[in-house]
């Protein structure tokens, strides 16, 4: 019998399909790390604005809060697998389009704004479809919150080495060869996906409900459950406030901490490094009992490392806070993502999810917007703190009203067999 079949960490590997997925996205989630610190990078180099910077990561996912709620009920009844690879070569394709452009010589800014829609547009199918098709990777629920928290492993094991690479990549030859390397990276991906078989039909033989009709039922369901309702509201406010932090680490690896590419690849693995941390200790859980405590005791923690971060100007300090604020940021977003995947009923899972989506990520370009305009005009280090206090506050409601939100959870739970 593989480890994996008796591990408490890997119990989901028992699921081949998931077993080439995960092995797929190691590759192509690397390159995809790379390519951000590239772009970030590369639009500071060009413009050395915070706003400007902000501007890029405002239309990269701006597509997501647009379309996020219609893309969910647009998905229910649709062959996820195939949506997922049209989506992979859109992003593959814009990823070698900007290493020729960087390559060349020729890019300029308003190329990197077009071709950040074009991907966000992409990615708003494409995560709502990821998470929907979550489900049919690990066949057993029991084994969901594993899979969820091996993913988001996963993210982060990448996200401290892509950033550590493109450092070392765009000291020594530039940005161009990143995001060729990206390009190249989708291909693990989409073989992966080629590969998988399943026992069941990928695409429901269900009627489909009209899109509008899905997503006002979505809508409605989410809006009277109150557990759902307060874990989406206070995902969507941290998402605004307080992961935004991304956008200007350029700032601060240059402005306060007086570095160059090599900093700004430091900071961000230092994240994924405690990102990884919070990921392999929510997969070591074996139930979503507590989970709600532990997102506000989260939030609170991520806003006082937030805040702590933004009055660093010590190189050390800066990295070990960078990696504490990975830690309790990927503690929120994982115990978020798995108290709706375990709470929401079956058959309004797509549509629940693209709320999801919505709120954690759709809601972050208008933060990342926010924030770039707040630091050209306060400084960077003063929007960091106020985004820091905003999380500490979500947090005390979200502990304050956790009891309540149990109690309504509870027969969820005991209905599902999770308890």
């Amino acid at each position: 019998m593989p480890d994996w079949e008796k591990s408490t960490l890997f119990r989901a590997f028992r699921h081949r399909n998931f077993r080439l997925f995960y092995m797929g996205q190691i590759v192509s989630l690397s390159g995809l790390w790379m390519q951000r610190v590239a772009m970030n990078w590369l639009v500071y180099r060009i413009t050395g604005s915070p706003l400007l910077l902000g501007t890029v990561d405002f239309m990269a996912q701006i597509p997501v809060l647009l379309f996020g709620s219609f893309t969910g009920a647009f998905l229910e009844g649709r062959n996820l697998r195939k949506v997922i690879m049209i989506c992979q070569t859109i992003s593959m394709l814009h990823a070698l389009t900007l290493a020729i452009l960087t390559l060349s010589g020729v890019v300029e800014y308003w190329h990197i704004l077009i071709l950040a829609a074009v991907i966000g547009t992409s990615d708003s199918f494409e995560v709502p479809a990821r998470q929907g098709f979550t489900i049919r990777l690990v066949e057993d629920e029991q084994d969901l919150g594993n899979g969820i928290a091996l993913t988001s492993t996963l993210f982060n094991v990448t996200r401290l080495i892509g950033p550590s690479v493109a450092g070392m990549v765009i000291a020594l030859v530039g940005e161009g060869i990143c995001f060729l390397m990206n390009g190249m990276a989708y291909s693990a991906t989409l073989t992966a996906l080629f590969l998988m078989r399943f026992r069941r039909p990928l695409v429901s033989e269900s009627t489909k409900k009209g899109v509008l009709e899905g997503m006002k039922e979505g809508i409605r369901y989410v809006a009277g459950f109150l557990p759902l309702r307060n874990y989406l509201s206070a995902i969507a406010l941290v998402s605004f406030f307080a992961f935004p932090y991304m956008v200007l680490l350029p700032v601060f690896a240059r402005e306060i901490l007086g570095g160059g590419p090599r900093t700004l690849g430091f900071l961000m693995g230092a994240t994924g490094l405690g990102a990884l941390a919070g990921s392999v200790r929510l997969a070591l859980r074996k139930s979503p009992v507590g989970l709600g405590k532990i997102m506000a005791v989260s939030c609170i923690l991520l806003g006082i490392t937030m805040a702590l971060f933004s009055q660093s100007g010590i190189f050390p300090l800066s990295l070990l806070l960078m990696a504490c604020l990975g830690f309790f940021m990927v503690s929120t977003l994982v115990s978020c993502n798995t108290l709706v995947q375990t709470l929401v009923d079956e058959d309004k899972r797509n549509r629940v999810m693209s709320l999801f989506i919505v709120c954690a990520m759709g809601i972050t370009p208008l933060g990342s917007l926010n924030a770039g305009w707040l630091a050209s005009n306060i400084g960077a280090p003063t929007t960091l703190l106020a985004g820091g206090a905003v999380s500490f506050l979500i947090g005390l409601w979200l502990l304050r009203s956790w009891p309540v939100m149990w109690a309504l959870s509870e027969p969820v739970y005991r209905k599902k067999n999770l308890l």
